[in-house]
Order: structure tokens, then sequence, then C-alpha cells
């Protein structure tokens, strides 16, 4: 097997991955002990069967550029491939801001074609492949040199069976008519947006039990300094402190240092330097905001009124739907979801674009009684209401 370690070899590669229909891509990395993700290794296969067609690619070697792997990214001639392509995608963005285009995940196929939720790549291959995959190197320090015989192995099987899972899910999403589906899904996954981190945003991913605008206020800042903190040093936002730390700041603050060494929570590191002085003036900045400029709580959903028995309809639907079109249920709709509609929301995703479809305008049928569920053997099926028996 063949590891790249030249931008030559890299430019060379892609020159012959730029005339193919698609790459397969993967990567190995890093991110236990870092806020950004370390690239450890990069796999890639052009079609075929051929081991000769796939290759590793060591990021870590000095003087290796990545230029030409981004060149292949935005060649939209080529398809490039992902399993549960995420942080992958994360990784190359972060570094060099390109998203691979066009794109394809076979997570997000295999969902839509009746594999299951978030199913694992370990099953298709199994399913798919007819293979098993060598899961002795799943949890390995990609980082460490050299890379052993069995992990370059177990790297590069991330790429070569996905050439035939990829064939095999495409194949099925043109037969079934819902490429559409995971087109509509990739925007996400295309979009900037999702792998952009804006610290003044960050504690809206924190709970709280407090709706206080004045504690909301600190909640905010603490949270803020936290994140840019981690960011500008790459170091997990756990190691500057927890949430639950954050959340007691919060609560007491702290005033200057005599107050943070009375702190239950916040670590030992965080009670002096940088750390600290970050604290008091973020804690400091809440305090001095005006009432106009306090956040009130992240948007929640009001107090639901739902109907019961129409969500108990909407879920058998649900199900109904899902098992026909064999369709992982969860891709459709979540359970709170289903009580949203049976309350009366209607601004909801399973009520728009492919999903409206799939499920959503026979939910918004079942909800104005212009269809009922009857039981046909092991199956439930829609029959229309007449307009008079309403």
């Amino acid at each position: 097997m063949k590891t790249i370690t030249t931008t030559q070899e890299l430019a060379d590669f892609c020159t012959q991955a730029q005339n193919c229909a698609y790459v397969t891509v993967d990567t190995e990395f890093l991110r236990e002990r870092s806020y950004y993700s370390k690239l450890c290794l990069i796999q890639l296969a052009l079609p075929g069967k051929a081991i000769e067609d796939a290759v590793l690619v060591d990021p870590l070697v000095n003087g290796l550029s990545l230029d030409p792997l981004y060149e292949l990214f935005k060649n939209e001639n080529v398809v490039k491939v992902f399993h549960a392509a995420r942080q992958d995608i994360e990784i190359f963005y972060v570094d060099a801001k390109v998203i691979p285009k066009p794109l394809f995940d076979t997570q997000l196929a295999a969902m839509v074609c009746g594999f299951g939720e978030q199913v694992g790549y370990e099953t298709l291959v199994r399913k798919i492949a007819k293979q098993s995959l060598d899961k002795s190197s799943r949890f390995t320090d990609w980082s460490r040199r050299p890379l052993t015989e069995a992990q370059k192995t177990y790297a590069l099987a991330d790429v070569t069976h996905l050439r035939q899972i990829y064939e095999f899910l495409d194949a099925k999403l043109k037969q079934n008519g819902r490429a559409r589906w995971v087109h509509e899904e990739l925007a996400i996954l295309t979009n900037p947006e999702t792998y952009t981190v804006r610290p003044h945003d960050a504690w809206q991913r924190i709970k709280t039990r407090s709706n206080s605008p004045r504690f909301l206020a600190t909640v905010r800042s603490l949270a803020e300094f936290r994140e840019t903190y981690a960011q500008q040093r790459n170091i997990p936002r756990n190691r500057v402190y927890k949430d639950d730390a954050l959340i007691e700041l919060a609560s007491s603050k702290p005033a200057g240092h005599d107050d943070l060494k009375r702190s239950r929570l916040l670590l030992r590191e965080a009670r002096k330097g940088e750390i600290a002085e970050g604290i008091i003036a973020a804690v400091q900045k809440a305090q001095n905001l005006p009432k106009e400029d306090l956040p009130s709580a992240p948007s929640e959903e009001e107090k639901l009124q739902v109907n019961p028995a129409l969500a108990d309809l909407l879920r058998v639907l649900l199900k109904s739907k899902t098992e026909t079109m064999g369709v992982a249920a969860k891709l459709i709709a979540a359970t709170s979801e289903l009580d949203a509609i049976a309350a009366g929301k209607r601004d909801l995703p399973s009520l728009s674009g492919w999903r409206r479809e799939a499920f959503g305008e026979d939910a918004l049928r079942l909800c104005k009684g212009e269809i009922a569920l009857i039981a046909n053997g092991k199956l439930v099926k829609t029959i229309p209401v007449p307009s008079g028996a309403r």
C-alpha cells in the first residue's frame, strides 16, 4: 500500500482523480487534547477494486501541502464520497475554508435506503460489501509514527469498501427516486455555518435552570470568554472550565480572586492567571450591561397544548410510513415534533421538503380529519374520510 509523503505525489494522485467519476475519502484525527481536530491521516481511493488505486496521505510530514487535494475537492465533476462526513469536512473547512463538492454521504444515503438510523460503516461493509473489518486498530493514536502495517490496513479499508457501498447506494437512490432527499440533507453538511462556532453564541448550548436575564447575561459572558480562550490556545473548552463550574460562577458572580478560591467546581488551574482574570472580567462585563442588552432564554417550545390522541395517531402514521418506505423514522421526525404537529405548529422540518412528501402531507390531512387509519393485517393504511363524516 502506498503512503504519500510529498506534495508532488499528492498532486499526481489528484490529477488522476480529476478524471474519475468519484473519489472516496476518510480521515483519522485526534481531538481529545485540542479544540480543533488534529489531522493525522487522509485515505483516498479511486473507482475500481484494485488496492493500488487507494492511498494513504500523511499530513504530518514536514513540507507536505494539501493544496492539490483542495483543488480536487473544488472540482464539481468529481463526487467526493464520505461516510458520516461532518467531522471530516470540519477539519478541511477549518484548515482551508474548503468544503468538498459535490458531496455524497453514505450514512445519510443508507438511512434513506432502509439501513436504519445512524448506520455505522462496519454495518454497511458487512451488509453491502459482504466483508468484515479488523477492528483492532480502532482506538489508536494516529499521531504516532511510524504507523504499523495493521494501522495502515485498517485505515485503507475505510475507503476501499466505501467504493462498493457508494455504487450500491447511488444505484439504489436512482432506482427509488430518492436522490433528491439525500441532496436536501447534504445542504446542511455543505453549509459553512455548520462549521462556524461564534463565541458570543456559545452560551445557547448550556442548560440552565434559571431564566433570569442578568443570570443569563453572566452565563453568556463566561461562555464567550471560555470559547475564545479555548479557540485561541487550541485546547478543549472543558480544560478551561466545565459547564457545571460555569453555572456555579454565574450564580456566585465572583468579584475577585478570593471569591474564586471558594468555588467547589472550578479547576485549580483556573483560579489563577489568565483564566481567573478572564472569569472576573466576564462576570463584571455581565453585571455592567444595561437592561436593554440583557439576553432572554434561548427560544424554547412554548407550552404546547398537545392533543394526546392525535399525537398517538401521528406516531402510528409515521411508523407505518417508515416501514413501508424503508426510511429511518428519526430522519423524518422526532417524537417532540409529532407532539408539536398535534398542538398545531406548522413551521417544522417534517412539514417541508422531501419530508412533507414522504410524511407531512398525510400528517396534515390526518390533523384535519381528511384521512383515517385502518389496520389491514399487519399493515396500517390511510383511507379518505368523506366530507360529510368529518
